[in-house]
């Protein structure tokens, strides 16, 4: 599956149909949207707002997989609720029960980065410690995903001029692929996000993660495989600085080499 990248749109979005209906009347705000067309929307507010993430045909992501990983995790940690999911000619949609605080990527936050950072890795931590790998039905191992990179890349889907620069000296994509190829072995196993980007963990008022959000892949695999991609985005979202602090709040020292193999992973699978 392609990386999806996502923001929170600057200009106003008209609600697909489907929307509009399910919001009854409440107010609908546009919230997160992504390249792949998919948009996310709060319908009402307070303590009982709701969430519609819809998506539309065609676009490649599976929101039953969604749907099926959040209804697994709710029986450990906090995620969303789903209330409701459908699918019509336009596209498919989940319908979530609202969580407390605000993402951490939202203005508040990134005034207040040290205190975000600290939420997201504390927040991880607890997320691993609480889903149990025994009888977790997903799959997010670096095996799997090494095949997904494969098959991406004979499909012609993968570009090194599209790559971060971090990962820019690697030249091309059989490079890439070779050093992929060398899994390194497994630190700890757990349960992971799947995509543990900042914007992905919940904060707050008082600092501490409230939750987590957009649990398509989650599955298991080693720890870093969340922790190279969750350190990686305080770059975007923060600038520089913010890696160890988040490490320091996870408990756990950087390890480069894994961080280095899961970013790549990221970059050519998912």
């Amino acid at each position: 599956m392609e990386r999806v990248i996502a923001t929170s749109p600057q200009e106003p979005v008209e609600p697909p149909r489907i929307v509009a209906e399910l919001a009854a009347g409440q107010p609908v705000r546009a919230v997160w949207k992504n390249e792949l067309g998919g948009l996310t929307f709060q319908v009402g507010l307070g303590d009982t707002r709701q969430f519609v993430k819809w998506t539309p045909v065609g676009s490649g992501i599976d929101l039953a997989a969604e749907v099926a990983r959040l209804r697994w995790a709710a029986r450990f940690t906090v995620v969303p609720r789903v209330l409701g999911e459908g699918a019509d000619e336009m596209g498919s949609w989940i319908i979530t029960h609202g969580l407390p605080g605000r993402m951490a990527v939202d203005d508040h936050w990134k005034r207040d980065p040290g205190t975000a950072v600290r939420a997201i890795g504390s927040g991880l931590r607890a997320l691993h410690d609480a889903l149990p790998v025994a009888n977790c039905p997903f799959d997010w191992s670096a095996e799997n995903r090494l095949e997904s990179a494969r098959s991406r890349a004979a499909a012609g889907l993968t570009r090194p001029a599209d790559w971060s620069p971090d990962l820019q000296h690697l030249g091309t994509v059989e490079h890439a692929l070779g050093v992929l190829t060398d899994i390194p072995p497994v630190d700890r196993l757990v349960v992971c996000h799947g995509d543990a980007c900042a914007p992905n963990t919940l904060v707050g008022d008082d600092g501490t993660c409230t939750g987590h959000v957009d649990l398509g892949t989650l599955g298991v695999a080693d720890r870093w495989a969340d922790l190279a991609v969750a350190t990686w985005s305080t770059q975007w979202n923060y600038g520089p600085g913010w890696e160890e602090p988040l490490l320091e709040a996870y408990g756990v020292e950087p390890d480069l080499e894994r961080i280095m193999y899961y970013r790549l992973l990221w970059e050519l699978s998912d």
